[in-house]
């Protein structure tokens, strides 16, 4: 989970939102990190040389549990 939120740190710093924020099962890719579909793309592909999965390969990702569950991850 920590690499996830360096992942997420990286984004939204590149877009400016420095504030903190806590990461849950429920956080919402959009609405609650502000991520629009670029700011996904970029998840992705950082998510997919870590890990070596595309988490949106078999459908749409909405929550950091989707992302977990995508990663095989507890």
């Amino acid at each position: 989970m920590e690499k996830i939120k360096e992942i997420i740190l990286s984004i939204r710093a590149n877009k400016g939102i420095n504030e903190d924020f806590t990461l849950t099962e429920n956080t919402s890719l959009r609405d609650d990190l502000g991520f629009d579909s670029f700011d996904l793309a970029e998840f992705t592909v950082k998510l997919e040389a870590e890990y070596g999965i595309d988490i949106f390969e078999t459908g749409l990702v909405e929550n950091i549990k989707d992302v977990k569950d995508k990663l095989n991850l507890k």
